[in-house]
């Protein structure tokens, strides 16, 4: 299952992101394949990726496209079954990708999203996705798991899955064929 999958991380001058978060995405993937997309950086993100991450995959963008126009030019040029895109400021923890990718191979599911918590406060939903994300009947956005700018406590509340609307790109995992 998991050799169909690339771990796709969006990098635009994020040297310090990758050196801070790149070893937990490595050591917790079980050789799942890792593609960093750069988006033109200007930083040493690139040559510090080829000095000290040689086996993961390097997609070059000739320009920053932002976030979505990033992705799209970069996961075109990387063949797999599924996607997980992952923000480069993503602290992942031991297992993360097998419940995530167990409920993606489901026929009838087109994208996951794991419940997202803050790194300084560990104990709390993260406001970038929380828990999954929802369109009220005005058309405004939410999350399970957050309130406009109040997060709430991870009690598991959410550890059921559940249909949502939209799920957060800080951390998605998608069919290929679907993207």
């Amino acid at each position: 299952m998991h050799a169909q999958t690339v771990i796709a991380i969006l990098n635009f001058n994020g040297k310090k992101h990758l050196e801070t978060y790149l070893p937990g995405v490595v050591n917790y993937s079980n050789g799942v394949r890792i593609a960093v997309i750069d988006n033109a950086s200007t930083d040493d993100s690139v040559d510090f990726l080829k000095k000290n991450y040689p086996d993961i995959e390097l997609v070059i963008n000739d320009q920053n496209y932002g976030f979505a126009g990033g992705y799209n030019k970069g996961l075109e040029k990387i063949q797999a079954t599924y996607f997980v895109l992952l923000n480069s400021d993503v602290e992942v923890t031991e297992g993360w990708l097998d419940a995530p990718l167990n409920m993606l191979a489901r026929k009838d599911v087109a994208a996951v999203q794991p419940k997202i918590r803050a790194w300084n406060n560990r104990h709390y939903f993260e406001h970038a996705g929380a828990s999954g994300g929802f369109i009220d009947k005005y058309g405004f956005p939410f999350c399970r798991g957050r309130m406009f700018d109040t997060a709430e406590k991870d009690e598991g509340q959410y550890d059921n899955a559940v249909e949502v609307f939209w799920a957060t790109g800080a951390c998605m995992f998608v069919k290929a064929e679907l993207f």
